[in-house]
């Protein structure tokens, strides 16, 4: 079944367009629901109609909040987001506690390589030499999303 072929419903004018709006919106890159929903509201969709065309969308997998979290959470890796950062943004998405959960479970030490990644491409390899460097670092990386704990070790140097 295309995604066109939804089931016509003669109480829904416009649903044909609804939908060819939303998968238009999807062909750039993934949406969560709430995204796509609000997306479609703007481009002058009633939003019962939107929520309904979103819902055949991902009866049909043709949107998944599961996809847009790990494309997001891999993107957002690798521009140097924490997890602080991530999880907020995903919050704002409108993706579940429990989605996110499963995409951010990594081990302390991950996250920690990650923030001295993001740190070495900024500030070079050298560690901050004062106070004033070691404080425009912290707060570097602590915009970026790595919780206070993980920019210590970082600025200290230390893995555990």
């Amino acid at each position: 079944m295309m995604p066109t072929d939804l089931p016509e419903d003669p109480a829904a004018p416009g649903r044909r367009a609804a939908v060819d709006k939303a998968v238009r919106v999807l062909a750039g890159r993934e949406h969560t629901r709430q995204e796509l929903t609000r997306k479609l509201a703007r481009l002058g969709v009633q939003s019962t109609l939107a929520q309904e065309v979103v819902d055949g969308l991902a009866n049909q997998s043709l949107q998944s909040d599961e996809r847009f979290t790990e494309a997001f959470v891999r993107s957002r890796i690798n521009r140097g987001y924490g997890a602080v950062w991530i999880r907020r943004a995903l919050e704002e998405r409108g993706v579940t506690a429990e989605l996110i959960q499963t995409h951010l479970a990594q081990s302390p030490s991950f996250w920690v390589l990650r923030a001295r990644e993001a740190r070495t491409r900024k500030f070079g390899e050298a560690l901050p030499a004062d106070q004033k460097a070691w404080a425009r670092e912290a707060r570097f990386l602590a915009q970026r999303g790595f919780p206070s704990d993980t920019i210590r070790r970082v600025l200290s140097n230390r893995l555990d």
